[in-house]
């Protein structure tokens, strides 16, 4: 058994709403009280940890994740600088260890925070000409690419805007790397998509993140790939943490909208 003493616990429990001790035993809480009472329980076996007066929460349930976009996401390039110097630097580190032809993805520039603006995909060019480059900005309404990317999607200077979508371009006409909304997905439909066993392992990975941020539960809004890694992932109790699948007609086929849930929300 496990105490966890001298905290600062708050439970939730209208009965008991504060505590300052707890035990635990194969992984469950056991037992939620003072410290007095709790401490009371241990035996030669225990062992104690003082806690000095940390804040203790139940876990908490994030109610709208995409869980797949997530976790994938962990393995892309951190895009979220200060400086548009400082993303190139990390894509560019990326990309020398990437085989001539393959994806180098990132997530979370924002041109806002760059006194330069937007990127360009020359920019991205002068490092990874052999290789396509695909950042999604931290809004995910817009993505940067580079040259690779864009003849992959066959994105020219003659490609129109999609309707609800902007390929933005220079004072020639031609694309400067740079997609808005629907656009983004001309070039997203030929990005090879992960299989349920690659977003189950994602997923794995992932999990000691979302408990750092005091995470247990979830709601996922993600695509049917998600929901079969998951329900994979679950079979074997290889999930450790309770998740809510959002589930429609458009996505599964089935009649009406609801939830599926795992076995350790129950």
């Amino acid at each position: 058994m496990l105490i966890l003493h001298n905290i600062n616990a708050y439970t939730l429990w209208q009965s008991q709403p504060q505590a300052s001790a707890l035990a635990i035993r194969d992984g469950k809480i056991l037992a939620v009280g003072s410290q007095e009472d709790i401490l009371a329980l241990a035996d030669r076996n225990t062992e104690r940890i003082d806690l000095r007066s940390a804040t203790v929460w139940p876990g908490l349930t994030d109610s709208h994740l995409h869980l797949q976009f997530y976790s994938l996401g962990l393995k892309y390039v951190d895009c979220e600088t200060e400086s548009l110097a400082e993303c190139l630097r990390r894509v560019a580190a990326t990309a020398a260890d990437t085989l001539p032809g393959q994806w180098v993805r990132g997530h979370g520039w924002n041109q806002n925070d760059w006194p330069e603006g937007f990127g360009t995909a020359a920019m991205l060019d002068a490092f990874a000409a052999d290789k396509p480059v695909y950042l999604t900005s931290k809004s995910l309404h817009s993505s940067w690419a580079n040259s690779f990317a864009l003849r992959l999607a066959g994105i020219t200077g003659s490609t129109p805007d999609p309707t609800g979508g902007v390929i933005q371009r220079d004072s020639a006409g031609n694309p400067t790397g740079i997609l808005f909304e629907s656009a983004m997905e001309l070039l997203e439909n030929i990005i090879p998509t992960p299989t349920a066993d690659d977003v189950a392992l994602a997923i794995r990975e992932a999990q000691p993140t979302l408990w750092r941020m005091g995470l247990t539960g979830v709601h996922d809004f993600d695509r049917r790939t998600s929901f079969m890694a998951l329900q994979s992932l679950d079979a074997d109790w290889r999930t450790q943490i309770a998740y809510r699948q959002e589930y429609s007609p458009r996505r599964f086929e089935l009649r009406g909208r609801g939830w599926f849930r795992n076995r350790i929300w129950q």
